[in-house]
């Protein structure tokens, strides 16, 4: 059996003492955004400013504000951030450029709608933390902009996954069915509300295969399946993400039929990406199983998978009590905590091989990410609080 309280305690000094310290020491810039472009170690590879990266940061030390301890630094860190991307953006179409240099000067205008999502998810838990208003209107008016674009005729840019002509993308209904959940509570607009439903019910009823228990990343316009591979490919920790926003929805909305279902996919996705030679997630794998996965990096493992499912194992634990639940979340986090640490530095090396080697390709962006290992601390202390109270 888990001890919940020694557990919480383990993740309390991983973020405290370890992760949170790491950005703090060695990616604060003195013009107030954040040094992603960064090695394990701290080193400074680039001031590159990518849009997608500066805003989850601001999501993350705003979070840290509003539910672990209301610490000046954190919150002066996010306005920070936050400020250096709005007195540089966003463009004149409402949307946030891909990519600022060191000094803010645009390098790559609107080439992801990504990066809107992040933008509204960071404003939204800024809102929170300061309770200003012109972060809710900006990130109302990153709705408008985005809802334009997601409603329009051709494909929304999507940098690094571009989305073909006739093509649907998991990713842009699982990141916009979130951080519209956050705006919608923040706001209260019905507008915002029929949006994340459209894009929740989207998850759960199309890109949720019944048949399979299976996430697909790719359907038609029309949601039905499309030839292989692409049509087959099944990102195992991006359906567990996916699979626990929906289940945050569903909590709210008190809809049991999708908290049964996303409980289910999530075990699903853990048996089907596990590596049961070398141990961890894959990346991608084929949902019929085929050798040839229309993914870059099929077989590496990398840390937000493990991450995600660390805290989707908790919280299904504590909304089902299977024990299952728990059977996989030992297995991962003994893999992830054996495999990620840098322990001189105090932050997690993001990309590993088959074997649990670190490689240095650059699988999505160039950065160091300071998101999905602080969220999922974040999110697993208040799981590890509710359930040793209990």
């Amino acid at each position: 059996m888990i001890d919940f309280v020694q557990l919480r305690e383990q993740y309390g000094t991983t973020l405290l003492e370890d992760v949170v310290p790491f950005w703090m020491r060695h990616a604060i810039d003195a013009n107030g955004g954040i040094n992603t472009c960064i090695r394990d170690d701290g080193t400074l590879v680039s001031r590159d400013r990518w849009g997608w990266s500066q805003w989850r940061a601001v999501w993350v030390f705003s979070k840290l504000y509003n539910t672990v301890q209301q610490r000046p630094e954190w919150l002066k860190t996010a306005t920070g951030i936050s400020s250096f991307l709005a007195d540089h953006g966003p463009l004149e179409d409402g949307h946030w450029p891909l990519l600022m240099d060191g000094d803010g000067k645009i390098q790559r205008g609107f080439e992801s709608i990504y990066t809107d999502g992040f933008a509204i998810y960071g404003l939204v838990e800024l809102w929170r933390a300061s309770r200003k208003q012109a972060f809710l209107d900006l990130a109302m008016a990153t709705f408008a902009a985005a809802e334009k674009t997601l409603n329009g005729n051709d494909p929304p840019p999507a940098w690094p996954y571009p989305i073909p002509a006739g093509r649907m993308n998991h990713g842009i209904s699982m990141l916009f069915s979130i951080v519209y959940h956050e705006l919608a509570d923040a706001t209260g607009d019905l507008m915002v509300k029929a949006a994340m439903l459209r894009h929740h019910q989207r998850v759960m009823e199309s890109f949720l295969r019944p048949a399979r228990g299976l996430v697909l990343e790719w359907l038609d316009l029309a949601g039905n399946e499309i030839p292989p591979p692409e049509g087959t490919v099944v990102l195992p920790g991006h359906a567990i993400e996916s699979m626990w926003m929906q289940l945050h929805i569903a909590l709210e909305t008190g809809d049991s039929i999708v908290i049964e279902q996303a409980i289910k996919a999530i075990r699903r996705h853990l048996e089907i990406g596990w590596d049961n030679e070398y141990g961890g997630l894959f990346l991608a794998v084929d949902a019929d199983g085929r050798s040839d996965v229309a993914w870059r990096f099929p077989d590496t493992k990398l840390w937000w998978p493990h991450t995600e499912a660390l805290y989707a194992t908790l919280l299904a634990y504590e909304i089902s009590r299977q024990e299952w639940c728990l059977e996989w979340y030992q297995r991962i986090h003994d893999y992830s905590f054996s495999h990620y640490p840098v322990k001189p530095h105090g932050e997690w090396t993001q990309k590993l091989d088959r074997q649990g080697r670190p490689i240095t390709d650059i699988v999505a962006l160039p950065v160091k990410d300071p998101f999905h290992l602080p969220r999922a601390l974040i999110y697993g202390i208040e799981v590890l609080n509710r359930l040793s109270d209990a």
